[in-house]
């Protein structure tokens, strides 16, 4: 049983107020603008008889206010808002997972490691796992981290240029091209980058970041082997073609581990100067354009935001006309597909069995269970996909999840 709402009868004309000692035009004001307020207000509290009426009637007026400023904006201003809304969430939980970090790090956390399998034909470099967040099969993350800082204020750029020759760039452009923070560059940031970097050699057992110290550099392991070290304690070891030390060129922490060579090793040196000015901005606007898309991924949607940026750095776009198969089957699987644009259809032994719109996957199965595809995959009209190699697959995303999901074609 829920009782009727409860109707007052406040003056609504002229003769109650005639007793009053007002002009005519307040008396006006009275009975047009506030009695009727009054009455919804006074009602809806006498309805809900809430233990202290000053608390809610000043929340209802609130609320009272913002309907009917929303009830003033033209639908543009509304969807305008709505995508502000949006962004601002986004970047509250970048914000928060890096004071998370941060917090993490002050109090001294040593997560527990995890022993990883890698993929012999893992073409993905990524860089090694934050010591400050437990290593999951699901994620690789940093050593270290810095806050934007002194060294992040816009100036005139000028890239240095460190001679090579045609060998070392060679053996440079074959190391960063696996490394998903170089390799989407366009040509002429990449020359920049390859002009920039300085090879450094390191013996054996040599320190190359201590714990810390603040960074200015980071480094891309052509050959050899390097530990990082919390303390005493070993949590990542780095080998050919990871990257250690960037996040200390973007965020002002000390840097979280030391970072020590297994044997004789050669790297590659990048200054922060130029990583931030050539590599950080087109990875921040790959990052800002994919966040909120990913986070509407029902897959992804337990992914914090730190986990979502590794992740949209990691992607590739690619792009298919009407019709053109994105996958076939009985081929070997090296790629896994979300659709950002368009519709696909997956038909198997020439029987359509799904259908993929914006912010569906595939092309799983054949990545976990390391079998030829099961479906051929074809595009309905032009279509966009993000597509995620077979290495970052393996280090990104939770592969037990998707493979309690993967019966789609069972």
């Amino acid at each position: 049983f829920q009782a009727p709402p409860v109707t007052l009868s406040l003056p609504n004309s002229m003769d109650g107020l005639d007793g009053l000692k007002i002009s005519e035009d307040k008396k006006k004001y009275i009975v047009d603008a506030v009695n009727p307020l009054l009455e919804e207000m006074v009602a809806e509290c006498i309805h809900r008889m809430p233990q202290d009426p000053v608390p809610f009637m000043l929340q209802w007026l609130e609320k009272k206010k913002v309907t009917e400023e929303d009830r003033q904006l033209s639908p543009e201003e509304k969807d305008r808002l709505a995508a502000d809304n949006t962004n601002l969430e986004a970047e509250i939980g970048r914000v928060k997972a890096q004071m998370k970090d941060c917090a993490k790090l002050a109090a001294g956390d040593v997560p527990k490691v995890e022993d990883e399998e890698e993929e012999e034909d893992d073409e993905d470099d990524e860089p090694p796992p934050d010591v400050d967040k437990p290593v999951q099969n699901k994620a690789r993350q940093s050593v270290s981290a810095e806050a934007y800082g002194q060294w992040n204020q816009k100036k005139t750029f000028v890239p240095p240029v460190i001679p090579k020759s045609d060998q070392q760039k060679k053996r440079l452009k074959q190391v960063l091209s696996k490394s998903f923070l170089f390799s989407n560059l366009d040509e002429n940031d990449f020359g920049i980058i390859i002009g920039a970097m300085k090879e450094v050699t390191v013996k054996a057992q040599e320190t190359v970041i201590n714990q810390g110290e603040n960074g200015d550099f980071l480094f891309v392991i052509e050959s050899g082997d390097f530990d990082c070290l919390f303390g005493d304690k070993v949590v990542k070891t780095c080998a050919s073609g990871d990257v250690f030390g960037e996040l200390a060129l973007l965020y002002n922490c000390p840097r979280a581990a030391t970072v020590q060579s297994k044997g004789a090793s050669v790297c590659w040196q990048l200054d922060r100067d130029t990583f931030n000015n050539i590599v950080r901005e087109a990875a921040q606007k790959k990052r800002d354009r994919y966040d909120g898309f990913l986070a509407k991924v029902p897959l992804l949607s337990s992914m914090d935001a730190y986990e979502r940026s590794q992740l949209a750095d990691a992607l590739k776009t690619e792009s298919f006309g009407d019709g053109q198969n994105v996958m076939s089957q009985g081929e070997a699987g090296s790629k896994f597909y979300v659709v950002e644009e368009g519709v696909a259809f997956a038909m198997k032994n020439g029987e359509k069995v799904m259908e993929y719109g914006v912010g569906d996957y595939f092309g799983e199965l054949a990545l976990i269970t390391n079998q030829p595809r099961a479906a051929t995959v074809t595009t309905k009209g032009p279509t966009r996909c993000l597509s995620l190699d077979k290495g970052s697959f393996n280090r990104l995303l939770n592969v037990s999840d998707l493979l309690e999901r993967s019966n789609k074609y069972q």
